[in-house]
């Protein structure tokens, strides 16, 4: 899996610190509390012993993928390890930033409901920016809605480019990738379900 790390940081892209710190302590911490090995939890993550040292010691760059298959595996979601501690009830949460581009595209993880699971995401994609996803379960799906700019959904058959005020439904056991091909930020909503 040496490759893995190479695929992990690319395109120029990464988590931030804030968000690589708070998911590495709490992978580390749920899976001492199953008292599991390092190597027992990557392969139930199907992640390299490697990666997953590195994702608890804060330095790694891992896919979101990545920390969802983890996060599944100690029977957990993706939000339970991104989001900060639930805050007061009349406290405002402004969401988390778990990854960002040089460009200045970024994905904001603004909340997530426990049952039935599901997260709202604000992304921006830079005019020429991208993010390549990898499939989730079968059954998963997202629905996107454009604020602004253009999105262009690469799907297995074919492109589906969404204008502002425009929304999709999605499955994303599939391969597919988020683009702005147009000249200003695509700035959009995101709905994840059954991931």
């Amino acid at each position: 899996m040496g490759s893995e790390r190479e695929r992990e940081g690319a395109a120029g892209s990464s988590a931030t610190q804030e968000f690589v710190t708070r998911v590495g302590g709490r992978i580390r911490a749920l899976r001492k509390r199953r008292g599991w090995s390092v190597q027992q939890l990557a392969e139930a993550g199907r992640v390299s012993r490697r990666m997953l040292t590195d994702i608890e010691l804060g330095q790694a760059n891992p896919s979101l993928a990545t920390v969802d298959r983890v996060a599944r595996a100690l029977d957990t979601d993706f939000a339970a390890l991104a989001l900060p501690e639930r805050a007061a009830a009349d406290e405002q949460v402004e969401g988390v930033v778990v990854w960002q581009a040089p460009d200045g595209s970024q994905a904001l993880l603004l909340g997530a409901t426990q049952a039935p699971r599901a997260e709202l995401w604000r992304w921006t994609l830079a005019p020429g920016g991208h993010y390549e996803a990898e499939p989730d379960r079968p059954g998963a799906q997202e629905v996107h809605h454009v604020l602004s700019g253009r999105l262009t959904l690469a799907l297995e058959a074919g492109p589906q480019v969404l204008a502002p005020g425009q929304s999709a439904v999605i499955a994303t056991d599939q391969e597919y990738a988020y683009r702005n091909d147009g000249a200003e930020p695509a700035v959009f909503v995101r709905v994840v379900t059954g991931a």
